[in-house]
């Protein structure tokens, strides 16, 4: 069965993949309390019973654990891996409090929180800009050398030569950035600039929706105008400073466009069914480990990028819970209540494990799992 021989075949690329994204997220959020005097407890990479770690001479015990599909900083003063305040917290010594996260500043706690997803974008940079110095920038000029009959690039009158300028506003440099924004706006009107034997024409291009199968197998219904790029495309290598301004460029780039997505998927202009769980990251993981170190460092940024901004998400038990809480603690001047913190964690959880479950029912759906059982019994 498919999925059996995905996760023996291939399990060692994702936790590989998995464990240096999550290990990085963890480890902003334990620099930033060890630099405001909080005592850390545990540096847990993934989650349930432990399999093997040690101690370290200030007291945190390191450990990997058997799920690998999370992982945690436990502070002294948390109830658990969620940051939750303990019992005991209101009894602490002054030395105690000391050392306790609960105790810091509202400030001092904001920046511990924010260090996760602050370290995920970091990484991205740095994984970007790294391949931007040796192996160069994927640049592809959006010159258009072909249109397709009957496309909505032919129904508005684009030419073979045309130059694209720019769309709706936004600076075309690279065919790439033509794709994504074409990709994602179907049906949606876009206002091109184009260059044409050196001057701008303005056209009205509305991308048509159409769906396609990628090489991971996902089934994608996208914006497509029917216009094919000339030339191949060219690495151009940047000296460092110049590397990490582009790649900070294309983080955000990227967050962007994932935004975009999710906000199509919640409007209702695009297909839920998109959204991937863990069974996807495992069968996409173990296809870039395929296809070389290159397409590997492209997919962690991505997926760094990506858990930066879930984090980020206004959820409790997430990042972005905690820092909707401290916002409301500086316009109030005092914390949340505790019931209500408790009542907002016990939603974030299952709000969270219903996204679990719905992405992992979709990947079941596309790995033609469920469509397997359905047929023993049909």
């Amino acid at each position: 069965m498919e999925i059996v021989e995905l996760i023996w075949t291939n399990g060692l690329s994702f936790v590989f993949i998995i464990s240096v994204i999550v290990f990085v997220h963890e480890m902003g959020h334990y620099l930033i309390a060890r630099y405001n005097g909080v005592r850390v407890e545990v540096f847990s990479i993934g989650f349930g019973p432990e399999l093997f770690g040690w101690d370290s001479a200030s007291g945190t015990r390191w450990k990997v654990s058997l799920v690998p599909l999370g992982g945690y900083v436990r502070m002294y003063g948390d109830a658990g891996a969620a940051s939750t305040p303990s019992d005991h917290v209101p009894e602490m010594t002054p030395e105690q409090r000391a050392v306790s996260f609960h105790h810091k500043r509202l400030g001092q706690r904001t920046a511990i929180v924010f260090g996760g997803p602050l370290a995920n974008f970091v990484l991205a940079v740095v994984v970007l800009a790294g391949m931007f110095v040796t192996v160069g920038q994927r640049v592809t000029p959006a010159d258009i050398s072909e249109i397709q009959p009957g496309s909505a690039a032919e129904a508005a009158g684009m030419q073979p030569g045309d130059t694209i300028v720019s769309i709706d506003g936004t600076t075309i440099e690279r065919f790439m950035t033509l794709q994504q924004i074409v990709s994602e706006n179907a049906n949606v009107p876009l206002r091109f600039v184009v260059l044409r034997e050196g001057v701008e024409v303005e056209l009205v291009v509305t991308p048509r929706l159409v769906e396609i199968t990628d090489r991971f197998g996902n089934e994608l219904r996208i914006g497509r105008i029917g216009v094919m790029r000339s030339g191949a495309a060219v690495f151009v290598r940047h000296d460092p400073l110049m590397a990490v301004w582009f790649a900070a460029e294309e983080t955000v780039a990227i967050s962007a466009a994932t935004l975009r997505a999710l906000g199509q998927i919640i409007a209702g202009t695009r297909g839920a069914d998109e959204l991937g769980g863990p069974i996807r990251i495992a069968q996409v993981s173990a296809q870039v480990a395929e296809d070389g170190l290159i397409t590997v460092f492209w997919f962690v940024a991505v997926l760094s990028i990506n858990l930066g901004l879930i984090n980020l998400f206004p959820i409790p038990m997430l990042d972005g819970g905690h820092l909707l809480f401290y916002a409301i603690e500086a316009i109030r001047g005092e914390p949340v209540g505790e019931r209500a913190q408790e009542y907002s964690f016990r939603i974030g959880l299952a709000m969270i494990l219903t996204l679990m479950l719905f992405v992992t029912w979709n990947d079941l759906v596309n790995l033609k799992v469920v469509d397997f059982f359905v047929g023993l019994f049909s």
